[in-house]
């Protein structure tokens, strides 16, 4: 995968280029030059990754460009740093910074011309598909052969899928006038192919169907090949050299000719992209009623193109019991029972395969041909993840098959989620901010960094690389998940392309002799002295601690001079004054140790509170900006600032009206920083939450944010004993979709002065009287209501009619209230959520579906559905 690392470094020469010109100046041609050399071997290692396993030549060639290709990021990102460090009148600094970066340059250049001279010493001619070209199979090819074998499969080697497959057979069982399609969609590995044969084999289909046919389709897609293969399985009485004399579009026609009259079922197995299945279609009429295709695919994005109004069935990972007795099945062919002495590693190992069954067949295979002992059975559980993932074997097969299929800016995303521990719940919003500083995302047309970010993970998710975590209450991903498989793949195909390294409980996971050279370290254990760190200064871009120690780490803001992230770090080192030396950095997430966050007294609070130097002002490449402790005032000189994360104590007089580039406000106190222009100038904010309001600011609150139309999301959180006068007119905020008021609210607004696309109120410490229901019950969008404490100032509260579109209720921290929902209101809620609650009773009138129902942390409730 060298062309991945030299693909990331052309790009990036380029950038700089034409965003750093001035910077290059005297040796932005030496730059240019080395690009283009570069750009010239990433086309031949275009198709260099099935070679590199077979030609040891060609493989150690392969890895002196990627060496090369890291040096030339890291000599002229040097240049680049140390170059925007200087002052304008630091000439002789600037004039020995370009010297000595000219002679690394053109040792580099050196370098490049002596390895692409070896290219034909070593008899490496033409690309690599041609110097592939008449070798044994390639990995495609097996993969080929294991999924072609016959589709008459015994049941005995099915588990679990029954849900499935009734799901599947209701789909195929239908009589529609036209063809419809039918599709299964899931990670590589998942049964998708078993499924689909195990259909094709159901005695009911067999005699419902006039013709069937399965046809492995791959990534080597070939139209001729399918189509003939297609013909072939219909009718077995047409002449196979007849068919070969045909052109592509007549063995289209043919196809479509004869299944004119037939009612017919073709599986395609294996689709990956959109544009084979418009390659296919036109030689699949609707034919007899109830024709259908069925297809299995990785990408979702595949299956809802081919037919959109067909729900894609996705199969769900085998539970720890069904992995259990299809390893048996594996395992002990001739018994398919397990000595009981040996049951609890059997559990042990299925933990680890996580319930994809390809990795379960695999593991049962293996040990088949073990000796039935614990003693060798422990031996397998204990190198399980190098035997499941580093083994030349179907496992990583399958799985390197959706990796090298992605994008090269997908593939960087996928890799970065291997920095997150083992059954990590990745926040999406996190994730998002962190692709957006490390700047491997493309730019697609006018879309903002964000939503390329959004649109990546999306992707990943369709293309089953990437497991649904958590929805927020109105159904978006809030988080994710990684298959531990596909982690552990991520992370070692990281360490290959010096891509991450993780520091862990067994120290570096998988070391590699370029370690050092990684680009993005993750800290996963606490560590004593952290001095390891120290030789990866020259290299490292991203450093991440999950878990940090109390030792000092003050060498980081010295000289790791290239950082981009740093996160995990506390906020309250003593170091933290060089912080400033970090101009590189785009990330910057501080936290507080146990010993700030208990500090015994006020005043060490404020102590420790107001660390922070006034050096980090300096950071003005700086994205993104996560803090627990306060900020001295020059948090102005960060221009490019996107999000700003506070923790509510800063002070109120910051100077914010240079930071036209902010999207997300979080936390910040009211103050003078409001009057002086500094919330009237943050025309793209989106999510703006300030704290400690006062009603005096009010005013001057709603009046700066009249102008910020971008606004999807508003928070205010009064002061205790501060109250939100009227009136409170918000009619004019078209785009605010969320909205959060946290204080006694003397008279609440009118339907038409709220937003007038709001669907998600949260109501707190808002002492409402029981009348007020009557106005939220109009709100004609509104999803999601939630009442915190004392929002209603009453014991009864009767909705009568209307929430015409509201789907979930949340009622948290409320004592003593009864709730009674007439049969003409909230007709569309699916959702209740009871949290922190006593005394309360929930009834609701008339026919209800309710899709999930919670009573949490000790609710004390009583619910009642009545008809």
């Amino acid at each position: 995968m060298a062309e991945f690392v030299v693909s990331t470094v052309v790009e990036k020469l380029t950038d700089w280029i034409t965003e750093e010109a001035l910077l290059l100046e005297g040796v932005g041609d030496k730059v240019e030059q080395l690009r283009d050399k570069l750009q010239w071997m990433q086309s031949f290692l275009k198709d260099a990754d099935a070679e590199q396993g077979k030609n040891e030549r060609f493989r150690n060639w392969v890895s002196q460009i990627r060496e090369v290709a890291l040096d030339a990021e890291d000599v002229i990102e040097t240049y680049i740093a140390e170059a925007a460090s200087h002052s304008t009148w630091n000439i002789a600094a600037k004039l020995i910074n370009l010297y000595w970066a000219g002679k690394k340059i053109g040792k580099i250049q050196s370098r490049v011309q002596n390895i692409s001279s070896q290219k034909e010493h070593f008899g490496i001619t033409g690309t690599a598909r041609e110097v592939h070209e008449g070798t044994s199979a390639s990995p495609n090819e097996s993969l080929r052969w294991w999924r072609q074998t016959s589709p008459n499969i015994e049941e005995d080697d099915l588990v679990g899928l029954i849900e499935d497959t009734e799901a599947l057979l209701r789909q195929l069982s239908t009589m529609e006038p036209r063809r419809r399609v039918v599709s299964i969609v899931g990670m590589g590995g998942l049964g998708k192919t078993t499924l689909a044969k195990k259909l094709y084999n159901h005695s009911d289909l067999k005699k419902q169907f006039d013709c069937r046919a399965f046809v492995y389709v791959s990534q080597d897609y070939r139209r001729r090949d399918t189509l003939q293969g297609i013909i072939v399985e219909v009718n077995p009485d047409c002449n196979i050299q007849d068919l070969k004399k045909l052109q592509e579009e007549e063995l289209v026609l043919k196809l479509h000719q004869f299944l004119q009259e037939k009612r017919y079922l073709l599986v395609l197995d294996d689709i990956w992209e959109t544009k084979v299945w418009d390659s296919l279609q036109s030689a699949f009429p609707n034919g007899k009623m109830g024709s259908k295709v069925m297809l299995t695919t990785r990408n979702k994005e595949v299956a809802l193109y081919a037919d959109a109004m067909s729900e894609p069935i996705e199969p769900q990972f085998l539970t720890q019991d069904e992995s259990l007795e299809l390893f048996r099945k594996k395992a002990f062919p001739e018994t398919n029972e397990m000595p009981s002495n040996l049951e609890k590693l059997g559990r042990e190992m299925m933990a680890k395969c996580g319930g994809l069954p390809l990795a379960v067949v695999v593991l049962g295979g293996l040990l088949s041909t073990k000796s039935k002992t614990e003693e060798e059975w422990t031996r397998v559980l204990q190198n399980i993840k190098w035997r499941l993932i580093s083994e030349k074997d179907r496992v990583p097969a399958v799985l390197a098959l959706s990796y090298n299929d992605l994008p090269f800016h997908l593939k960087s995303c996928f890799l970065y989620l291997g920095l997150f521990p083992e059954d990590s719940s990745i926040s999406k919003r996190k994730l998002i901010h962190l692709w957006v500083a490390e700047g491997f995302l493309p730019q697609q047309g006018e879309e903002v960094a964000e939503g390329v970010a959004e649109n990546c993970l999306n992707e990943l998710i369709d293309r089953c690389m990437v497991q649904v975590g958590t929805l927020t209450s109105l159904g978006r991903v809030k988080t994710i998940r990684m298959h531990d498989l596909l982690r552990d793949f991520s992370v070692l195909k990281g360490n290959e392309e010096c891509f991450l390294e993780i520091y862990g409980r067994h120290k570096f996971e998988s070391p590699t002799p370029q370690r050092t050279k990684s680009r993005r370290l993750a800290i996963h254990v606490e560590d004593k002295r952290y001095v390891f760190l120290k030789r990866y200064a020259p290299y490292l871009r991203s450093l991440q601690f999950f878990k940090i120690g109390h030792a000092e780490i003050g060498f980081i803001y010295k000289d790791f001079k290239l950082l981009r992230v740093l996160d995990g770090v506390p906020a309250q080192s003593r170091a933290l004054g060089a912080v400033g030396n970090l101009v590189q950095l785009r990330y910057l997430g501080l936290v507080n140790k146990s010993d700030f966050k208990h500090a015994r007294s006020l005043k060490s609070w404020a102590r420790f509170a107001f660390e922070l130097p006034r050096s980090i002002g300096k950071l003005k490449n700086l994205l993104i900006l996560k803090l627990e402790n306060c900020i001295p005032d020059v948090i102005w000189k960060m221009k490019n600032l996107r999000h700003l994360f506070l923790s509510g104590t800063n002070p109120t007089n910051l100077r914010l009206d240079t930071l036209s580039n902010l999207r997300t406000l979080k936390n910040l106190g009211s103050g003078r920083w409001i009057e002086d222009g500094g919330l009237v100038n943050l025309t793209n904010l989106q999510r703006l939450k300030i704290v400690g309001l006062k009603e005096a600011n009010l005013n001057s609150v709603f009046s700066n944010i009249e102008g910020l139309h971008c606004l999807e999301s508003l928070s205010l959180e009064f002061r205790e004993n501060e109250s939100l006068p009227p009136p409170l007119r918000l009619s004019h905020f078209e785009h605010l979709r969320k909205l959060h008021l946290d204080g006694k609210i003397v008279k609440l607004p009118a339907r038409r002065e709220f937003p007038p696309n709001l669907i998600k109120l949260r109501l707190l410490n808002s002492y409402l009287d029981q009348d007020s229901i009557r106005k939220l019950e109009r709100l004609p969008n509104l999803q999601m209501l939630l009442l915190g404490a004392y929002s209603f100032d009453c014991k009864k509260l009767v909705c009568r009619r209307r929430f015409p579109q509201l789907r979930i209720l949340h009622i948290e921290d409320m004592r003593n209230l009864e709730l009674i929902v007439k049969a003409s209101a909230m007709k569309k809620i699916t959702d209740l959520k009871v949290s922190r609650c006593s005394g309360v009773s929930i009834k609701f009138h008339g026919d209800r579906y309710f899709r999930n129902v919670e009573l949490l942390d000790n609710s004390s409730v009583e619910l009642s559905l009545r008809n």
